[in-house]
């Protein structure tokens, strides 16, 4: 049952991801947690979002801009091996509280990045790269600031999709790696991860129908509703393990 409940979650958090451009980790995060606890769903997911990001890839394989995606992965791929280093030395109830407020904050930097309208360049991906891919380390989900930094390089549709998703994938592997040499990806822990994101991965190709006719303000309203649900949620947990 536990199991089912994690699918049924990553059918709908693998459609809207398929539509968005991220949005899984942000909805399956928490139930993770609550299923596995904090400390066991950050290498789940990372196993998840490896698998998710390579049905992005394949669904919109020609669009990819890979000028972009080495300038971004080559400093995210250490830094992200480094955040993930540094989560496993962390409290629980630390982790929990990191990925909630994370989460919440970054509705309000969401906004203030778009507000400014300035262009990235290949040197800006390069130290964007840098800073997420170390926090991705730590916090799990930090798909709304990558979508904002490749549609602020000028990036759309399936470009975008293409080319996040090429990105996402270099930095999610290298932390994987990681979670696998500091033997925090057990067996189980790859069983659960390669089922999860099983539930993800066809959900691109039904998604990539939806995505032209997206509309910018549905698009800014769902990830901002997305992200408080799922750092309230996170920030809850914390408290109840708290007070256990």
């Amino acid at each position: 049952m536990d199991f089912l409940f994690v699918l049924a979650v990553g059918l709908i958090a693998g459609t809207v991801s398929g539509v968005i451009g991220t949005g899984s980790s942000i909805m399956l995060v928490p139930v993770l947690v609550y299923e596995f606890g904090p400390k066991e769903a950050v290498p789940i997911m990372a196993v998840a979002a490896v698998m998710a990001n390579i049905s992005r890839i394949l669904a919109w394989w020609r669009e990819v801009d890979w000028r972009a995606c080495v300038a971004y992965s080559v400093t995210g791929i250490p830094a992200a091996a480094l955040g993930a280093r540094t989560l496993l030395v962390l409290p629980s109830r630390l982790v929990d509280i990191a990925i909630g407020l994370f989460l919440i904050l970054m509705i309000p930097i969401r906004r203030w990045l778009a507000a400014r309208n300035f262009k990235v360049t290949l040197s800006h991906l390069a130290i964007a790269g840098a800073i997420v891919g170390f926090l991705t380390g730590i916090v799990v989900s930090t798909g709304p600031i990558g979508v904002a930094i490749f549609l602020t390089y000028g990036l759309i549709k399936g470009a975008f999709l293409a080319t996040e998703a090429a990105s996402s994938l270099a930095v999610f592997t290298s932390k994987a790696i990681t979670f696998q040499l500091f033997g925090a990806s057990a067996p189980a822990v790859l069983v659960k991860g390669l089922i999860t994101g099983s539930s993800v991965m066809a959900d691109a190709f039904i998604a990539k129908r939806f995505v032209l006719r997206l509309d910018p303000n549905v698009f800014r309203v769902v990830m901002d509703v997305l992200m408080l649900i799922s750092g309230l949620a996170m920030l809850w947990n914390a408290t109840q393990a708290h007070t256990q």
